[in-house]
């Protein structure tokens, strides 16, 4: 990517696109267009046209998204399918009718199935049933990958579909609902130390094991993919649409930890002294979900952020924003 050429970065003030909108102005990259949702409604076709034909960006981040942990994705599984519907085939569509030279989709790990071989591979893709509680979601996201994939396919685009594992860092959402595990951890175990209460409870037994990347790592892999040469990018798109392997490549560390052993690391960095207690009548969800990253690490990627580090600037920016 040329450091003056046009990058929408799509979602540019949320965990994603925040961490992306850092990375880039940090390698010098210095023309960018973006919108807040309040300016542009990416689940509104005409809107998102009308913003593509002005602005003809050069390349697109496309991590605009609607997400949420367990209890987001229960409570609100039309919401979670349609707007996400919408917000990728809009953008995914203009920027094929407005010549955009390269795009990156930002998926999820929940795309894989429940119960696939860990670590899980990009050939895991559809070869098994979804998580039930996240599967409005997984399925928008795999759509998103068949809508690259497609329109490489007919049309010759260069879209890449990405697929992170589990995100936290600045910029997170810490709704005391809505959260992912990490965010939702953080602002209990605070909130439990301002109170000094005795003991904080967390949905489930504990013992499911996860992968979790620092949002700036995500971010760093992402452009990373998305300024390789012509020669390295274009064997990642799988125009031919029955070679096997999708547009994919996973994101993530490598390596995965239990929720118990999660939860006791925030109480660490948070300074909560109570009790932790699990309950067991709420749901785990999937019971493993580690990446297979061999492909990007082949190339010449490696996350850097330790679990520890990562989780002590993620709790600065909680501090920060709630004080």
């Amino acid at each position: 990517m040329d450091k003056h050429a046009k990058i929408y970065v799509a979602g540019h003030r949320g965990l994603v696109g925040s961490a992306l909108m850092r990375n880039l102005e940090r390698r010098g990259y210095d023309n960018f267009v973006t919108r807040t949702h309040a300016q542009l409604d990416l689940t509104h076709q005409a809107e998102v046209e009308a913003f593509f034909e002005l602005e003809k960006p050069d390349y697109v981040f496309l991590a605009a998204a609607k997400v949420g942990g367990i209890h987001a994705n229960n409570e609100y599984p039309a919401e979670f399918i349609r707007d996400n519907l919408a917000v990728q085939t809009n953008v995914i569509h203009a920027a094929y009718r407005n010549n955009v030279r390269r795009l990156l989709f930002l998926g999820s790990s929940c795309i894989y199935p429940k119960l696939a071989p860990q670590p899980m591979k990009e050939e895991s893709l559809l070869t098994g049933l979804l998580e039930p509680t996240n599967r409005p979601y997984a399925i928008a996201k795999i759509a998103g990958i068949e809508m690259c994939w497609s329109y490489n396919r007919q049309y010759g685009t260069q879209y890449l579909a990405v697929m992170p594992t589990n995100l936290y860092g600045p910029g997170d959402n810490y709704h005391p609902e809505n959260s992912h595990v990490i965010p939702a951890l953080i602002r209990r175990f605070h909130e439990a130390k301002l109170a000094g209460a005795p003991s904080v409870a967390i949905w489930g037994t504990g013992t499911p094991r996860r992968e979790f990347l620092y949002s700036d790592d995500m971010a760093d892999a992402c452009v990373y993919l998305m300024s390789l040469p012509d020669g390295q990018f274009k064997p990642l798109l799988a125009a031919d649409r029955n070679d096997g392997l999708p547009p994919l490549m996973n994101i993530g560390v490598g390596h995965d930890l239990t929720i118990r052993e999660l939860a006791e690391t925030v109480k660490a960095v948070v300074g909560y002294e109570g009790a932790i207690e699990f309950d067991a009548t709420k749901p785990d969800g999937t019971p493993r979900k580690l990446m297979d990253v061999g492909r990007l690490e082949a190339m010449g990627w490696k996350a850097t952020t330790s679990m520890e580090s990562g989780l002590a600037a993620a709790y600065a920016d909680f501090v920060a924003r709630n004080d």
